[in-house]
Formats: structure tokens, C-alpha cells, sequence
């Protein structure tokens, strides 16, 4: 193909992509109710399982649903949060069509073992993001909700968010740790590209270590628990990263070939 001719290719799969988002879109916002009520402020409601879970741990941390009210300040808040978070819903939703989408773009240009190596690269990182994003709407985001609801610096200051901040919260700590979960795939394609050994990923272990605490306290609140809880896993896939590059490290010494990594 002709750059003109890939050029095309690409619009045509971006395209796609985006009707994919849209749809997603349009579905979530044709459930209002079961977006905002259940979803979006479900981590502020008393019923939400992990703020029964912490209820069971102490009354001081339960969360009922008086605990929070958030502010419109202006008159277009609620229809432009209600427009932002349909879109990001509907990229949620379309995530795994859009990366299939890339993946068909550049998959062309790949050899046919490397193919047949990256068989079912779409449903491995579709599963990652959907992991991910589990773990931050389910763990880190009521966690995250309580600690800034019930932090006061004086019985002068009263708790008062808008409805932008805690939507903005949200979504960036659920697409975080979605983004964050997608570790091992990352390393998977360097290690295949010869660009990471086992060897490096074990000596860097420590400043990995610190990095993920930076990351984690970039998108979290400014606690210790949260950090800790979004740490732990990731430290956790990245071991399992080590394992990995290992593993195609192993292959690519018995058949240099296999792995698309030449050697001398």
C-alpha cells in the first residue's frame, strides 16, 4: 500500500472507532438513571458493596446516602457532565472495538509467526482494562470518596463538592488504573522486540517500585491506604511481567526466529 492508500486505511478505522464510541454513548445516556444513580454515585451510596464492607470495619467509615450532596454551580454543569460522561462511557464501553480496530491497522505489517504469536492481543488487554478499571471503581473510588468527604481541617469548613470534581475523580482513577493494568501486554511487545530482558525488569525492580508510588499518588487522594492499594497489584503484574519476559527470552534462545528478535 501507497502512504496515500494507508493514510485512508487509518481514517476508515478511526472512523469505525468512533461510531463504536458514539453508539456506546448514545446507549449510556438513553440509562440516565442507571448511569448517574447506580453508577456514577453508586460509590456514594450505603448500599455500594465496598461501603459495606467498610461499615463492617467501623461505623466511622460508613458512607449513607445523606453523606454527600454535590453542587451544580452553573447553569450547564449537569447538561455538560451529563454529555462528558456518556462519551466516556461509550469509550469504556468500545474499548476493546477500538483497540481491535488498531490492532487490524498495524497487524498487517507484522510477519505471519508474529500473528500468530499476538493471537488474542484483543481479548488479553480488553480483560486487563476491564480488570483495571474494576479494581479502581470498586476499591480506590469509595476509598477515595471518604477520605476527601470526611477530611475536614476545621469545624469552620464544611464539605461541599461540585458534581464536576467528583465526576473529573472518578473517571480519572477508574481509566487510571485501566490505563495501569495494562502492564504485562506492554512488556510482552519490548521483550518480543529484544528492547527489555528479565535481567533489566529484576534490577529495576526498586525504582519500578517508587514509580508506581508517584503514579499512585498522583491519582489518588493524598492517603497512605490508597497508594498501598493500588501499588500492590500493579507491583503484582509487574512480577508477573518478569515471568513473561522470561518466558520469551527462553523461546527466543531455543528458536531465535520465533520472536522476531534476531541474534548474533
Amino acid at each position: 500500500m501507497s502512504f496515500l492508500e494507508h493514510l485512508e486505511e487509518l481514517r476508515w478505522r478511526l472512523i469505525r472507532a468512533a461510531i463504536a464510541i458514539v453508539i456506546g454513548a448514545v446507549l449510556a445516556l438513553s440509562l440516565k438513571d442507571l448511569l448517574f444513580e447506580k453508577i456514577i454515585f453508586g460509590p456514594v451510596k450505603d448500599w455500594f458493596p465496598t461501603n459495606r464492607f467498610l461499615c463492617g470495619i467501623s461505623d466511622t467509615l460508613c458512607l449513607t446516602d445523606n453523606s454527600s450532596v454535590f453542587q451544580a454551580l452553573n447553569l450547564p454543569t449537569q447538561i455538560t457532565v451529563y454529555l462528558m460522561t456518556g462519551v466516556i462511557v461509550g469509550i469504556v464501553l468500545a474499548f476493546p472495538y477500538i483497540f481491535y480496530q488498531i490492532w487490524s491497522f498495524i497487524a498487517p505489517g507484522l510477519k505471519d509467526r508474529e500473528k500468530k504469536q499476538a493471537r488474542g492481543i484483543t481479548v488479553w488487554v480488553s480483560l486487563l482494562f476491564f480488570l483495571g478499571i474494576s479494581f479502581g471503581y470498586f476499591i480506590i473510588v469509595p476509598i477515595s470518596v471518604q477520605f476527601f468527604l470526611n477530611f475536614s481541617l476545621s469545624d469552620l469548613v464544611k464539605n461541599e463538592f461540585t458534581i464536576n470534581s467528583y465526576v473529573s475523580t472518578v473517571t480519572i482513577i477508574t481509566l487510571s488504573t485501566g490505563i495501569l493494568f495494562q502492564l504485562p501486554v506492554v512488556v510482552m511487545i519490548l521483550a518480543r522486540l529484544g528492547l527489555i530482558t528479565p535481567a533489566f525488569l529484576k534490577k529495576y525492580r526498586k525504582h519500578a517500585l517508587v514509580g508506581v508510588l508517584l503514579l499512585s499518588a498522583i491519582i489518588t487522594p493524598p492517603d497512605i491506604s490508597s497508594q498501598i492499594l493500588v501499588t500492590f497489584p500493579i507491583m503484582l503484574l509487574y512480577e508477573l511481567s518478569i515471568i513473561i519476559a522470561a518466558r520469551i527470552q527462553r523461546k527466543s534462545k531455543r528458536n531465535p526466529d520465533s520472536t522476531g528478535i534476531q541474534t548474533r
